[in-house]
Parts: structure tokens; C-alpha cells; sequence
């Protein structure tokens, strides 16, 4: 008897450890696909994941990445670990892919480096440094910012802030209120900025407000930040997409970077990103020093990186006739997603709307701020099944030559 009452009481014990862990909240974008799933409206759309699609709404393998999957398995590889830091020839590539290959920083080997688990994992690794090594905990955030910086950088252990991006009324970059936030930023606190195609709102500076952003950066003595998640999926043009990474490179910033694969070479699940740090002029040691912490800091955290995904990444970046079918498939994306943006203000227009939409054209990239409020985005979702986030965001990658003119009409019809 008394055996079994240990028995029950050592279980009622064990059902208790987590009794005290509430329901954490759905995943905004998580639920919009959940209720998207669960509609059965034939003509339902879903503009609200950040995934590529084809003019069919299909999932797009990359031509180049098939290619290369085919030449990998012809190779009969083996399963080894990767290097804590990653594959040496992806690090490379990532490294010329971004700064360019006539940097200073890629020539005299000043940038530390390591492969990551996509961005998002480029972006923890790059949080737990600035915690770890940094004199400052406070990273500024652009406003509005991707949802996950901000408990990417929370949980990183940092002082999360924000400064002024993005503005209503124009529906565009508030470039002198986000000059004048920046010009008050404490000295030695590190700045966020998107390198290209804004998330979530698609707005960019130009290459000259750029010029001058890089400036006021530099006078507060900032640590930049950069996160290319989208480089050549942008504007179709990988060199114009990198325009702000050189820049601050070039006038000295001593940026970190976070890159991420999924979205230009459409290998989403495989998790192939680079994380990197700039080091002093003439001090190759630097470097190496930084990157020597950079795999203290990734060793406890998941050991060494994902090798399939370094494989057919670094196979399209040093392959050259792999690499040119890559700069057509990367370009064709982006001017998919250029067209879908013109056809669906041309939609606009022909059913007669009053309001300017000029911005879904002057924004860039697969997403775009519509502007609409959250009461006509859930008419949008209710009366016509379109499944978007609440604060009008849109993929335009979700949109197609089959259902722009029904996603013309359903805005319309809101916004009238």
C-alpha cells in the first residue's frame, strides 16, 4: 500500500513540474496559413507567407539548384560533420557575394565569418556577440522592423529600441525623421538596418539617402548592423542590392552582417546563411581572433551547421556555368514579383479606385504595406478569402496572373 501511494504521489509530482506554463500566443503568420488551409473557397488566396511562388502558386525549385542537387548525388558524398564555423568555400563565396570581390575587406581578409542556420540564426549569433563582446546592450531597431528581430535581439539578451522608418501618410521612407532619431542615438549602440527590400514594408532609401544615412551613422560612432535577406531577389541585380553593405564598408564601418540563402536561391528548409564581422584595416589577426570567439559562440549553441545546405549553396556560387544560370533564375523572381506589383495597380485602376497606389510599385521586393487598415483586411479575408496579416502587409509572391485581377477587385472593394 504504502508503495503504491509513493507510486501515485511520484506521478501527481511529475504531472506538476509544468502545470505553471500558460498557452503561449499563435504565430501571426503561423494562423493566417492555419485559416487559409481551412478555407474552402476555390478562389482563396494566401499573400501573407514569405515563400517564393511560381505564376501557378507553386513551390519554385531553382533550375540552378536542381543542377546542382543533381550533381551532388552523382558525387556519392558522405555525411560528415561540417567545421564548427562551416564550409570553407560557401564562407568564401558568401564573403565575395556580398562585399564584392575587389573589397579591401574580402582582399586583405578582414571579414570573420561563419556559416549559419539560415538568417535568423545569423542574426541570434550576431546578438549573442554584441552581448558578449560589446560594450553597449542597445540595438535600434527600425519602425516597423520583421517581426522576429525583435525577440531574436530580446532573447539575445539585448536593450531592444527603435527609431522612425517608415511613414503612414506617404505610405514611403520618412527619411528626415529617421536622420533626426539616428542623430540622437547614444554614442556605441548598434543600429539594425535591412540592406534591401525592406520587411515588411518594401521601402528603400536610394543610393544617395543611403550615402547620407551612412554618414549620421558614423558621426554617432554607431555599430551597424546589416541583414541582407534578400540580395538579388530585390531588384533582379545582386550588385545593386549590396549597394549599402559596400557603402558603409567602404567609409569605414566596421559592419556585421547577416545573410540568408533561402529567399534568392529558394532553399527555404535547408537553412543556409552566413554571419560575418568586418575587422580593422591592416589586421588580418583581428579577424582571426573574431572569428575564433564567433565559434565559441556557435558551439554550444547547435555545434556545426547544416552540410546539404552548404553543398548546393556553395556548388551555385563556385560553379561558373551554375552561377550564371543562378543570376537568370534570381533575376526572373524578381521581375515576376515587379510585374505582379504593376498589374495589381493597373487591377486598381481598371475597377476604378480613387486612391493612389502608387506604392505598390515604388516598394521593392516580395513584400509590400498596402496601407489598408485592419478592419478592411479582415473584409478582404472574410468577404473574399484573401488570408494576409493584419496590418495589410501583402507577398506579392503569393500573387499570380490567375488571381491579380480577383486581388484588384477584393482591395477595391474594401477601400472604396
Amino acid at each position: 500500500m504504502l508503495l503504491r501511494a509513493l507510486k501515485t504521489t511520484s506521478a501527481l509530482a511529475s504531472r506538476s513540474f509544468w502545470s505553471h506554463v500558460p498557452m503561449g500566443p499563435p504565430d501571426p503568420i503561423i494562423g493566417v496559413t492555419e485559416a487559409f488551409n481551412r478555407d474552402t473557397n476555390p478562389n482563396k488566396m494566401n499573400v501573407g507567407v514569405g515563400a517564393y511562388r511560381d505564376d501557378s502558386g507553386k513551390p519554385y525549385v531553382l533550375p540552378c539548384v536542381r543542377s546542382a542537387e543533381e550533381l551532388l548525388v552523382s558525387q556519392n558524398l558522405n555525411h560528415e560533420y561540417l567545421p564548427t564555423h562551416g564550409c570553407p568555400n560557401l564562407r568564401q563565396a558568401a564573403k565575395v557575394l556580398a562585399f564584392g570581390a575587389d573589397s579591401v575587406a574580402v582582399t586583405e581578409n578582414l571579414v570573420a565569418s561563419t556559416q549559419t542556420i539560415s538568417g535568423t540564426g545569423a542574426l541570434r549569433i550576431g546578438g549573442e556577440f554584441i552581448k558578449k563582446f560589446h560594450s553597449s546592450k542597445a540595438i535600434y531597431l527600425p519602425t516597423p522592423s520583421w517581426g522576429n528581430h525583435t525577440p531574436i535581439f530580446r532573447d539575445s539578451g539585448l536593450e531592444v529600441k527603435s527609431y522612425t522608418y517608415y511613414k503612414k501618410d506617404t505610405k514611403g521612407l520618412d527619411f528626415e525623421g529617421m536622420l533626426s532619431d539616428i542623430s540622437q542615438i547614444e554614442e556605441g549602440a548598434t543600429i539594425l538596418l535591412h540592406a534591401c527590400a525592406h520587411n515588411p514594408t518594401g521601402v528603400d532609401p536610394t543610393p544617395e539617402q543611403w550615402n547620407e544615412i551612412s554618414q549620421v551613422v558614423k558621426s554617432r560612432n554607431l555599430l551597424v548592423f546589416i541583414d541582407m535577406a534578400y540580395q538579388g531577389f530585390a531588384s533582379g541585380d545582386l550588385e545593386k542590392d549590396a549597394y549599402a553593405v559596400r557603402k558603409f564598408t567602404e567609409d569605414g564601418h566596421r559592419i556585421l552582417l547577416a545573410q540568408s540563402f533561402a529567399k534568392n536561391m529558394g532553399v527555404y528548409g535547408e537553412r543556409c546563411g552566413a554571419f560575418s564581422i568586418v575587422g580593422e584595416s591592416e589586421s588580418e589577426s583581428e579577424a582571426a581572433a573574431l572569428e575564433s570567439q564567433i565559434k565559441i559562440v556557435v558551439r554550444p549553441m547547435y555545434s556545426s551547421p547544416a552540410l546539404q545546405a552548404a553543398r548546393l549553396v556553395s556548388t551555385v556560387l563556385n560553379d561558373p556555368a551554375l552561377y550564371s544560370q543562378w543570376l537568370v533564375d534570381v533575376k526572373g523572381m524578381a521581375d515576376r514579383i515587379i510585374s505582379m506589383r504593376t498589374a495589381l495597380k493597373s487591377g486598381l485602376e481598371k475597377e476604378g479606385s480613387v486612391h493612389n497606389w502608387d506604392h505598390l510599385v515604388n516598394q521593392i521586393g516580395m513584400f509590400c504595406f498596402t496601407g489598408m487598415s485592419p478592419d478592411q483586411v479582415a473584409r478582404l479575408t472574410g468577404e473574399f478569402s484573401v488570408y494576409l496579416t493584419k496590418d495589410g502587409r501583402i507577398s506579392v509572391a503569393g500573387v499570380s496572373s490567375r488571381n491579380v485581377d480577383y486581388l484588384a477587385h477584393a482591395m477595391h472593394t474594401v477601400t472604396k
